[in-house]
């Protein structure tokens, strides 16, 4: 029965010197990823040794749980950045945005236009996992109203939209771009988040991938993607994310 086996191939095929991960948690200290500079470093040494050399991190904006300031997530990706520089990584590059939560907070940033945007009018958006708010759609329409591009992280991962895929077909045509998790093509969050992600990698209502990299542990199950089937899946949005995010 070896002839079922899967083919494993490195994460350096997936990820080429032009791909960008648009999700991930390496500023020090500020939310729920990276506790410190060193495990900052640690983290995207690691991702580099997968291939991946171009970063737009993403910390949470959440409330008065993470409630970052534009100024302070600037602050820590200059010392990230200085600190990638004194170990010698010059071809490592990156920048940093949010993962903004669509909660009252986030239309206050909108309104002053203080957002973050992963490049161009490109927004990282997230909600509960409970469930949506109640005026997403209004939210949606905002965002666009400002002109930005709304892109929803993870939509595989709400639970409350399982049982219907017409709701992700709703949020597509109010506009709302969206982001897989890599991880979703592991059993990492559950076999249903894994079983709706390639529901809508049937369906190509995906636009970007993300590893939302948050410790050591997500990096050692990223290993298990790492196989000619998943890299079929989603060679074109890891194309997308070389193209819109460079």
């Amino acid at each position: 029965m070896f002839f079922f086996k899967k083919k494993e191939i490195p994460l350096t095929d997936f990820f080429t010197n032009n791909f960008v991960d648009i999700h991930s948690h390496l500023l020090p200290g500020i939310d729920d990823g990276a506790k410190n500079i060193d495990n900052s470093v640690e983290l995207i040494l690691k991702m580099y040794s997968y291939g991946i050399k171009n970063f737009i991190t993403t910390p949470h904006v959440l409330g008065d749980v993470y409630p970052n300031s534009s100024e302070t997530i600037k602050s820590k990706l200059e010392e990230v950045r200085t600190a990638l520089k004194n170990k010698g990584y010059s071809d490592i590059k990156i920048n940093a945005a949010a993962e903004y939560m669509m909660d009252e907070q986030f239309i206050d940033r909108l309104k002053a236009n203080d957002i973050l945007t992963l490049k161009g009018n490109y927004i990282l958006v997230e909600m509960s996992y409970f469930n949506a708010p109640m005026n997403l759609y209004d939210v949606l329409f905002d965002i666009q109203l400002k002109g930005y591009k709304p892109v929803l992280a993870h939509p595989e991962r709400y639970n409350f939209f399982h049982n219907d895929l017409q709701n992700y077909h709703k949020l597509k045509k109010a506009g709302c771009l969206f982001q897989l998790n890599l991880l979703s093509l592991t059993e990492q969050y559950g076999k249903n988040v894994q079983k709706i992600s390639n529901a809508l990698l049937k369906q190509n209502l995906y636009d970007f991938v993300g590893s939302d990299t948050h410790h050591k542990n997500h990096l050692q199950l990223l290993k298990k993607i790492g196989t000619q089937k998943n890299l079929k899946k989603i060679k074109h949005l890891l194309d997308n994310n070389s193209k819109v995010f460079n």
